[in-house]
């Protein structure tokens, strides 16, 4: 992930698509064929049925915030991935699992689109009694036809999404003077009666995180509060998600609750070409990876996601001086006495 005009932006979307597809980045690979799984919250229905309660329909951030009440304002934003069906059809409008088009292959698979909900600065008194904001998408599709190159029509793409479900319901509690407790809880109630995992994903908020922001005011630290605050942070509960500062060194105004565990204000590597997805892994090792493919394997690669398809093309066209520079970077050189 490179770093773009907002770095807190870049940090939240680099926690949105992670996962979002593994290497070999294909359709084929035994680990794309389980998805999105990190920060699902689950249809409500799905998760009660599911004994081993590993399917959560709520997921909870729970944080201080200090500042004069009369000065504070809070903004809290959801983001997720919403899984879309890529439906490929031929010429005759038959559903088929490959289509060929002007030497491009087109596979049937899942993508997915960021959805956002996000509540106006609102001050403490105004979250006093809570505020519930609803989470509703239609379900609904979208046809991209596809042509010869003489313009003759040979098929064509339907993307389709199931609706959503639920509420962002925002809380804040006075504990002294100048702090308060600051709760925001997902809940997705998205209408299910199955018992495929796979078609409840596609009600399922997927790669959920939460974004807080203060005015007027700052966030204490929910990894390391000052001593003063310990024991008021320790007995904040989130559950499904680990808030962090974010923003510059020392910002205190930002807070990213993500499903991955990371340290206050993290950063995206400068050297970083691009999304690769798969944090779990080093930048250099994935591209090298990738430009061994054989043609056969990158061409199963750009067939299956566009996505997948902007990574290979992108690790292509990295010049030598590009691939040098993922080999390794000193941030800190410090002299150590004994």
């Amino acid at each position: 992930m490179t770093a773009g005009a907002d770095p807190i932006r870049a940090i939240a979307d680099a926690v949105l698509y992670e996962g979002y597809v593994l290497w070999p980045y294909r359709r084929s690979a035994l680990k794309n064929q389980q998805r999105w799984t990190f920060g699902g919250v689950y249809p409500r229905a799905h998760s009660e049925a599911r004994a081993a309660g590993d399917d959560p329909w709520t997921m909870q951030t729970q944080c201080l915030v200090e500042g004069d009440a009369a000065e504070l304002a809070v903004a809290v934003a959801v983001r997720f991935l919403h899984v879309v069906w890529r439906q490929a059809l031929d010429a005759r409008g038959r559903p088929v699992d490959e289509l060929a088009v002007g030497g491009e292959r087109h596979l049937t698979w899942e993508e997915a689109v960021e959805r956002e909900v996000a509540t106006a600065p609102l001050t403490p008194a105004q979250l006093t009694g809570g505020l519930e904001v609803p989470i509703a998408v239609a379900a609904g599709h979208s046809e991209e036809p596809l042509h010869e190159a003489d313009g003759r029509p040979a098929g064509g793409l339907v993307r389709s999404w199931e609706g959503l479900v639920g509420t962002l319901a925002v809380r804040a509690e006075r504990l002294g003077p100048a702090l308060h407790r600051l709760t925001a809880r997902i809940e997705n109630t998205t209408p299910w009666d199955g018992d495929e995992r796979a078609a409840a994903l596609r009600r399922t908020f997927c790669s959920t995180h939460t974004v807080l922001r203060v005015s007027g005011g700052a966030f204490p630290s929910p990894t390391d509060p000052p001593a003063a605050l310990r024991d008021a942070a320790a007995a904040c509960e989130s559950r499904g998600t680990w808030p962090v500062l974010v923003g510059e060194e020392g910002d205190r105004t930002t807070l990213l609750s993500s499903p991955i565990i990371l340290e206050d204000h993290p950063r995206i590597a400068p050297e970083s070409p691009g999304d690769l997805f798969d944090g779990g892994e080093i930048d250099q090792l994935l591209i090298l990876n990738i430009l061994s493919l054989t043609d056969e394997e990158k061409a199963e690669m750009r067939a299956s996601d566009p996505r997948a398809r902007e990574v290979l093309e992108r690790t292509e066209a990295l010049s030598p001086e590009q691939l040098m520079r993922l080999h390794g970077t000193i941030r800190e050189l410090q002299v150590r006495r004994p």
